[in-house]
């Protein structure tokens, strides 16, 4: 394997790393539901003090015919080209606690290099512990708060936590394979995955970036300024909620998701949240076709209502 100091530089800042900090992660490009990544680092990076402390190489771990990064075309010229970032950062928290932050895109390449790159980030500032976050769309009603699944080492928190916990197959992401490389050397990790109402997964939900800033506190102690999520996320639902009302086939099938979700977090004989008795899905399709005027109201922003 190469070496995995070629992937990475770090900055004059790294030095005044102190050690013992806790890591979050987030990365951008397998699956983001509810954008609840996307908006999590990027609300982290815009509310919180910081300063980069590693550049990764973009050039080396990126495909750029899969991800396009974009430049300005501005009447006949091009401007303010916007190449993509993966960094460490060092950011402080709402009263001042200092931690690490990994954000930016997923690479596509060198997952293995990229991993010990990490690794090694994380044995050279003596990191206490490894938190990262992830979301998969599932059929789950917005009505209810947004359940995890935990894994890692941390088992207070994936006894307290964990929603759902199934035996399965699932599509890696390269976070997946840090935390298990970690598991391996005893470090403490810890992942979670939020389970996003999937007629929402393609549009930002607030209250995504939300459980994903909470799922953090709850393994960092990490203290997070959320008022401004919440109130987007308040005006976000009451639009929701409206299309429900509006609509009694919308309304029956989202009370149909309540009632299933309410049955297993009861400690009913459904296998999960998610299914029925037959082990049947409720259809994604039946759900976003009732709720596809709201999403492109919201995208297209013609009311001024939402942000």
């Amino acid at each position: 394997m190469r070496d995995p100091l070629e992937l990475y530089e770090l900055t004059a800042d790294a030095d005044g790393v102190p050690e013992g900090l806790n890591l979050v992660a987030g990365l951008t490009g397998f699956a983001d539901a509810g954008g609840a990544v996307s908006q999590f680092t990027e609300y982290l990076l815009g509310t919180l003090e910081h300063t980069v402390i590693a550049e990764f190489d973009a050039d080396a771990l990126l495909d750029y015919r899969a991800r396009r990064p974009i430049i300005y075309f501005d009447k006949d010229h091009l401007t303010d080209y916007q190449p993509p970032r993966l960094r460490l950062y060092l950011a402080r928290d709402e009263i001042g606690q200092p931690f690490l932050l990994l954000a930016g895109f997923e690479p596509d390449f060198r997952w293995e290099q990229f991993t010990a790159a990490v690794l090694q980030l994380v044995r050279r500032f003596t990191i206490a512990s490894t938190t990262w976050v992830h979301a998969i769309p599932m059929p789950v009603p917005h009505t209810r708060r947004i359940g995890v699944t935990v894994s890692g080492n941390r088992s207070d928190l994936i006894g307290s936590m964990s929603v759902w916990r199934p035996h399965t197959q699932v599509a890696a992401n390269v976070l997946h394979l840090i935390e298990y490389r970690l598991q391996e050397t005893g470090a403490s990790t810890v992942g979670y995955v939020l389970l996003i109402p999937h007629y929402l997964s393609d549009t930002e939900f607030p209250s995504a970036a939300l459980a994903a800033l909470e799922s953090t506190s709850a393994a960092t102690g990490l203290i997070f300024p959320t008022d401004r999520l919440r109130e987007s996320n308040r005006e976000f639902v009451a639009r929701i909620d409206e299309q429900v009302r509006d609509n009694p086939e919308l309304a029956k099938l989202v009370g149909t998701l309540e009632q299933r979700y309410d049955a297993y977090m009861e400690g009913s004989p459904l296998r999960s949240p998610l299914t029925d008795e037959d082990g049947e899905l409720p259809s994604a399709d039946e759900i976003a076709a009732e709720l596809e005027n709201f999403l492109a109201i919201r995208r297209t922003k013609d009311d001024g209502s939402l942000s």
